[in-house]
């Protein structure tokens, strides 16, 4: 296990350990911090987008055809 593995298993098991109330706090932190937050929204979009079926297609192409409104 590399070290930065090691570092976010205890950190999760700490959280994990908290009472709902503490956990409630320490979310709301981390949902305070916008930086933060979108980091989190991003790793979602990008968990979902993996669950997707579909062809891949280059980006420029798709920023390309997004903006020709053609996107789907």
């Amino acid at each position: 296990m590399k070290t930065s593995e090691a570092t976010a298993e205890v950190f999760f098991t700490a959280f994990k350990a908290l009472k709902n109330t503490e956990r409630e706090a320490f979310i709301e932190k981390v949902v305070s911090d916008h930086a933060l937050r979108e980091d989190l929204m991003d790793i979602i979009l990008i968990e979902e987008a993996r669950e997707v079926k579909g062809r891949t297609i280059p980006a420029e192409d798709y920023f390309s055809k997004r903006k020709k409104g053609q996107a789907s």
